[in-house]
């Protein structure tokens, strides 16, 4: 007997799921847990895997449809089984549906031809995207991930390898200003086109986020010019010894755990006429995607040491843009980073991630000439790497002597940076 392929249900809250794409095709093989389709949740967006391996016999709902979940979907015929003849879905309802479900990825227009086995490979929309903009197959790329999976790094370094011009511009790290653009809709101007269904969703927290909190938002500068030189010293090492890259953003989310620790009601959040005071630190990391922003949470983040922050960051950042998250990664945040400052921003006033009381946005790292004091108290002027931080909070709850003395203990702990980075 065929298996029947379900819309799964990612989360005790979620009852209905988007199919984005389907990556195989009638008659084509898969093995069991190899991503078969994606799809779109108000949670999260994600790869959903074979449950077994076969042949796909037929897809019963197409791209840009929306179930509820435990729906058949779809059904895989075992090998050497004789099954019907491989059957197409239906089209979706109506084009727009198709339009609206669909990353925004999917829809910006080619650079160059595609070919079925690019289209088919093991990959996930990002990298297909990198490889139409430099015009790769995905053939002659080597994946380093769970069964053979093309990840970002792989298809970047292929890139690197090939010494192209625009290799060069594709494998520049996220600190680097500016980054890439994201995509945007395959659209002339005048044209309507449908929001993309997290889109809606964004749109959505972002309003009724304004319409809850009463937002200020105060910007500090620091100097942390310690902090950039000791990251150039050891992050060749510490990558070494580690396995992972040593990013800035530890750095941020150490210094905000200190203060949020000696300020637990910018920790904390309303419920009601109550405060709850949370009696874990879950830091919410911001993560642009090409199709949108997500929010994936550093649980525990009080608990652990730098090398625990960098692997969970990158650890998180990687899932989300191979749409590997899980409902209970974005759930249960306290207090949120997000970091414009990878797209040149100088510094930014955050929207509140409900039901947090407070985000902090971290601007980009510049070079500016500043005024200094030595031991002496003799002032002079010298280059220093600084940083705008700027803290969005609910004054409801976080009065602004609070917020203030809350960003001078960020301040400090990172200009008298004195931590082992492991």
């Amino acid at each position: 007997m065929p298996t029947d392929v379900i819309m799964p249900q990612m989360g005790e809250s979620i009852v209905e799921g988007t199919i984005t794409k389907w990556l195989k095709k009638p008659g084509d093989k898969v093995q069991r847990d190899e991503p078969l389709f994606e799809i779109s949740t108000d949670k999260v967006d994600a790869e959903i895997p074979s449950p077994a391996s076969g042949v796909l016999q037929d897809i019963k709902v197409a791209e840009g449809a929306t179930v509820g979940v435990n729906t058949v979907v779809g059904s895989i015929a075992a090998d050497g089984e004789a099954a019907a003849t491989p059957k197409a879905p239906a089209p979706a309802p109506a084009a727009p549906a198709k339009k609206e479900a669909a990353p925004v990825v999917q829809e910006a227009a080619p650079a160059a031809h595609v070919s079925d086995e690019d289209e088919h490979a093991r990959s996930s929309p990002l990298v297909r995207k990198i490889a139409r903009e430099h015009n790769v197959n995905l053939a002659q790329v080597s994946g380093s991930g769970l069964g053979g999976r093309i990840t970002k790094q792989d298809i970047l370094d292929f890139l690197d390898k090939s010494q192209s011009p625009a290799a060069t511009a594709a494998a520049k790290p996220a600190s680097a200003a500016p980054a890439s653009k994201p995509a945007a809709p395959a659209a002339i101007p005048g044209d309507l086109v449908p929001m993309t269904q997290m889109r809606k969703i964004i749109a959505q927290r972002m309003v009724e986020s304004r319409r809850t909190s009463a937002h200020v938002h105060c910007m500090f500068q620091a100097d942390i010019t310690s902090i950039v030189k000791l990251r150039n010293k050891t992050k060749n090492s510490f990558e070494q010894r580690h396995g992972t890259r040593l990013t800035f953003m530890p750095f941020f989310v150490r210094a905000a755990i200190i203060a949020l620790q000696q300020f637990p009601i910018v920790n904390a959040s309303l419920e009601g006429e109550s405060i709850r005071y949370h009696r874990n630190i879950n830091v919410g990391i911001a993560v642009a995607l090409d199709w949108g922003l997500i929010v994936p949470v550093l649980k525990n983040a009080g608990e652990l040491n730098f090398l625990g922050l960098q692997r969970g960051i990158a650890d998180l950042g990687e899932r989300a843009r191979n749409k590997k998250l899980k409902p209970e990664d974005v759930e249960g945040s306290t207090f949120t980073i997000t970091n414009p400052g990878q797209f040149g921003a100088v510094f930014g006033l955050p929207i509140i991630n409900q039901p947090n009381s407070a985000i902090m946005g971290v601007g980009g790292i510049t070079k500016a000439p500043l005024v200094v004091t030595d031991e002496d108290g003799n002032d002079s002027i010298a280059v220093r790497s600084v940083v705008n931080l700027t803290l969005g909070y609910d004054h409801r709850l976080i009065d602004g002597a609070i917020a203030d003395q809350f960003m001078v203990v960020v301040k400090k702990s990172l200009e008298d940076w004195s931590e082992e980075v492991g």
